[in-house]
């Protein structure tokens, strides 16, 4: 069995939060590159991850500030659905990423960062995209540009909305 350990995301979870990190960049639409918005649709939009467990690991988000996606209206489900979908195609074609996990942690007890809001992660995968140096040295190592990344994601989802 393999586990994804990702211990440099502690020093975030500990933080006291008053103001959600998501209705935040919801909010500020002339602050988008500061913010890593990668795109913003009707409903949702997507955003990347402040603390990635690979290069180009982002998120989908809707604009409604909801913890249980069963309470999202069907138009914002299908939208954050079809992102996903062209988010997948995005991340193989523009990132060449060989595999995506996708996922949603729906509860703090099912351990997600941001609870009261809910959101999908893409993190796209490669063979060898984790190593000895995060196990043994408790660190991360990115080979990638993020600032690159984030580019190549906004002018491939411009492609698409």
């Amino acid at each position: 069995m393999q586990h994804l350990y990702a211990p440099w995301r502690e020093e975030y979870l500990k933080q006291e939060k008053s103001v959600c990190p998501f209705c935040d960049c919801a909010n500020k639409l002339k602050s988008d590159e500061e913010l890593g918005v990668i795109f913003r649709a009707k409903h949702c939009f997507g955003v990347m991850n402040l603390y990635p467990y690979t290069p180009g690991h982002f998120m989908i988000i809707p604009y409604i500030h909801e913890e249980n996606i069963e309470n999202l209206s069907d138009e914002t489900w299908q939208e954050m659905s079809y992102f996903v979908r062209e988010a997948v195609k995005i991340l193989k074609t523009h990132l060449k990423a060989k595999g995506v996990n996708i996922g949603m942690n729906l509860g703090k007890e099912a351990g997600a960062g941001i609870a009261p809001h809910c959101h999908y992660h893409l993190v796209p995968r490669w063979a060898g995209d984790t190593n000895f140096i995060t196990t043994i040295a408790q660190t991360r190592v990115c080979g990638s540009d993020i600032k690159k990344i984030y580019q190549k994601l906004v002018l491939a989802f411009r492609q698409i909305i």
